[in-house]
């Protein structure tokens, strides 16, 4: 699929879920080995350009897993961690899921994908639990991933249903890890943490002052 195609009309935003996908899939390094978390994050691996030698890996013990399966595609024992079922591309290899979080933790993989219910200004991630009474539990190996990819990439709305911001001055959910952001993908905005501050590098249907009015996180503009 052409990770383009889902955004014709990007600047105009907001994007929605496929468009900030195929955004973030266009932003993958070719050749990179990377995790897809589950949720959104998973449909990614849609939107990866053909020949682009990224080897995705799901801690359920696969590697070189291909796209969501089709109908005719489904085999109900090939699925990734979020027991989506997927496609297996050619030279696609099966482990243990101890050795799988073994390269997750030892620092093989390049790039992990990630949803989260909050990202803070230093880049703490909270992605797990909203600390609500009646909530589940579901860590998986959010937490190896946070602290053993190379690079984390957040894909997630910048705003809950009720418009309370996700990106905030100090995450006050469960932490699942410190300062490990590196890139926040959204359906207004994509965000750089960095050492100097956040900083907005695209924004899609809406302006620099609108964000900045919205948001109690000092933003920094990249030029254009």
């Amino acid at each position: 699929m052409n990770p383009t195609s889902h955004l014709a009309h990007s600047e105009r935003g907001p994007l929605d879920k496929h468009e900030i996908a195929a955004l973030v899939a266009r932003d993958i390094p070719r050749g990179a080995y990377v995790n897809l978390g589950i949720g959104r994050p998973t449909l990614v691996a849609d939107h990866l350009p053909a020949g682009s030698g990224v080897v995705l890996h799901t801690e359920n013990g696969m590697l070189n897993m291909g796209p969501a399966a089709k109908d005719g595609e489904i085999d109900p024992d090939l699925t990734n961690a979020g027991k989506i079922p997927v496609t297996e591309l050619p030279g696609a290899a099966y482990f243990h899921h101890a050795d799988s979080f073994a390269m997750m933790r030892g620092g093989h993989l390049d790039v992990c994908v990630l949803g989260a219910f909050q990202v803070s200004a230093e880049g703490d991630l909270a992605n797990w639990h909203t600390g609500a009474p009646d909530a589940i539990p579901a860590v998986g190996g959010a937490m190896d991933l946070a602290v053993g990819a190379k690079k984390v990439f957040v894909m997630m709305t910048l705003f809950t249903k009720t418009g309370a911001p996700k990106l905030v001055p100090r995450c006050t959910y469960p932490l699942t890890g410190l300062a490990c952001v590196d890139r926040v993908y959204t359906d207004v905005a994509v965000f750089d943490i960095t050492p100097r501050g956040v900083t907005v590098s695209r924004t899609f249907g809406i302006t620099h002052e609108e964000l900045a009015e919205q948001l109690q996180v000092p933003l920094l503009f990249a030029r254009a």
